[in-house]
C-alpha cells in the first residue's frame, strides 16, 4: 500500500459508480458490456482503440502528454498547452465507420500545407487547442471535441501538465559506445540511436488527471499497449497516481506487445526483453495476460517465462495485417481482445 492510497479512496468514492441494482452511470446494466480503459499513445493507441471500439461500448483512452515533435510540439512551446497530437489521434480513431465518423476523422487528421506558419499543423490539434482556451479545462473540450465527432467512447490525458521525456542511453554517440548519456525529448528518445537503459518524465512527480485515475479503478478491463516502448507506454507507469491505480485496480490487465522492434528506442529487442524493461519501471504491476503476434515471437517458452514474473499468460492470436506491414489489423485485434475478454475470468456476463 502506498502513501497515495488515502488519494485514491477518495478517487473511488468520486466515480460515477454503479448503484446495488448494478446500473452504471451510463444506464447500462452492469454486464452488458465491459468497462475497458485503454493507455498508450500515438500509432500504436490509435490501433488498439480502432479494435476495442468494435467490442465495448464503454471505452476509455488514457492520453500520453509527453509528445514535443512537430504540430503538437510548436504548439506546446507557443502556448504552453498540453501536446494535443497523441489526443488527436486518439479521437480519431474512435470515430465511427459511417459517413459523419469518417469525415470527421479526416478532417481533424488534416494537415495544412503551405509556405507559411500554418504548414505541417493538423486541424484537429488546432480544434483542440481553441477548446482548451475558451473553456480552461482540458477534460471538458476533449468530450465537447467527442461529442462533435460522435467518437465511440472518451479520451483523457494522462496528466495535467505537458512532460518532458529523459532517457539514459548506452552508445547515443557512436564514438563513445560505452557511455550513458541522456536524451531530452519524446521525438528524440523515439529515433535515438544506442540502447536505451531507462525514461524518467519531468517533472518527476507528476499530476493524474483525476478523471484518468478514477476510469482505471473502476473498470473491467485495463489495456496497456501496444505503442513505441519508451515513449509512449512506459510513460503512463511514471505517473505516481495513475501507477498506484494501476496496481491497485480490481481490473483485469491485458499488455498487448508490438509486432515488431522500434528502430532507434526498441531495436534489437525481443518480446521478452519489453516485458523484462517494463518490469525495472514497474516492479509492482501484475498482469493477466501478455498478447502477442503469433508470427513475431520466435521463443514463446522465454516469453511465457517473462510473462510469470507478472503473473500473466500469454495469449498469441494473428493480429498483423495481411499485408506484411507491421500494422495491427482492427478486426483481428478486435477479435483476439473479445477472446481474452471472455476466456480470461470475464468480471460480468455482458454476452
Amino acid at each position: 500500500m502506498t502513501a497515495r492510497t488515502p488519494r485514491l479512496s477518495r478517487l473511488r468514492r468520486l466515480t460515477p459508480g454503479r448503484g446495488e441494482d448494478g446500473v452504471g452511470r451510463s444506464g447500462r446494466r452492469r454486464g452488458a458490456t465491459p468497462k475497458v480503459v485503454a493507455l498508450g499513445g500515438g500509432q500504436g493507441l490509435s490501433a488498439s482503440l480502432a479494435a476495442l471500439r468494435r467490442i465495448t461500448g464503454d471505452l476509455t483512452a488514457v492520453v500520453t502528454v509527453a509528445d514535443d515533435g512537430g504540430s503538437s510540439g510548436r504548439l506546446r512551446e507557443e502556448l504552453g498547452v498540453l501536446p494535443p497530437g497523441d489526443l488527436r489521434k486518439a479521437l480519431a480513431a474512435l470515430c465511427g465507420d459511417d459517413d459523419w465518423g469518417q469525415t470527421w476523422a479526416r478532417v481533424i487528421q488534416h494537415r495544412f500545407q503551405s509556405e507559411g506558419d500554418l504548414h505541417g499543423h493538423a486541424v484537429g490539434n488546432l480544434l483542440i487547442v481553441a477548446l482548451w482556451e475558451q473553456l480552461g479545462d482540458p477534460v471538458q473540450a476533449l468530450d465537447l471535441v467527442g461529442r462533435l465527432l460522435g467518437a465511440q467512447g472518451r479520451v483523457l490525458p494522462m496528466s495535467a501538465v505537458p512532460l518532458e521525456l529523459q532517457a539514459l542511453v548506452r552508445g547515443h554517440d557512436p564514438a563513445r559506445p560505452e557511455d550513458v548519456d541522456t536524451v531530452r525529448g519524446q521525438a528524440t528518445v523515439a529515433l535515438t540511436p544506442g540502447e536505451v537503459l531507462s525514461v524518467q518524465v519531468v517533472p518527476g512527480d507528476p499530476p493524474a488527471v483525476p478523471e484518468a485515475v478514477a476510469a482505471v479503478l473502476d473498470a473491467d478491463w485495463v489495456v496497456l499497449g501496444p505503442g513505441s516502448w519508451f515513449s509512449s507506454v512506459i510513460p503512463h507507469l511514471l505517473v505516481p497516481e495513475l501507477l498506484d491505480a494501476l496496481v491497485e485496480t480490481k481490473a483485469r490487465r491485458v499488455l498487448s506487445l508490438n509486432l515488431a522492434p522500434q528502430p532507434g528506442e526498441t531495436e534489437g529487442f525481443s518480446p521478452q526483453r519489453h516485458l523484462e524493461v517494463l518490469a525495472r519501471h514497474a516492479p509492482k504491476l501484475a498482469l493477466d495476460v501478455v498478447l502477442a503476434d503469433e508470427a513475431a515471437v520466435p521463443d514463446r517458452e522465454s516469453l511465457a517465462d517473462a510473462a510469470k514474473r507478472f503473473g500473466a499468460a500469454v495469449e498469441l492470436a494473428p493480429v498483423a495485417r495481411q499485408d506484411g506491414s507491421p500494422k495491427h489489423d482492427p478486426e483481428l485485434l478486435a477479435a483476439a481482445y473479445d477472446r481474452i475478454f471472455r476466456m480470461h475470468g470475464r468480471i460480468g456476463p455482458w454476452r
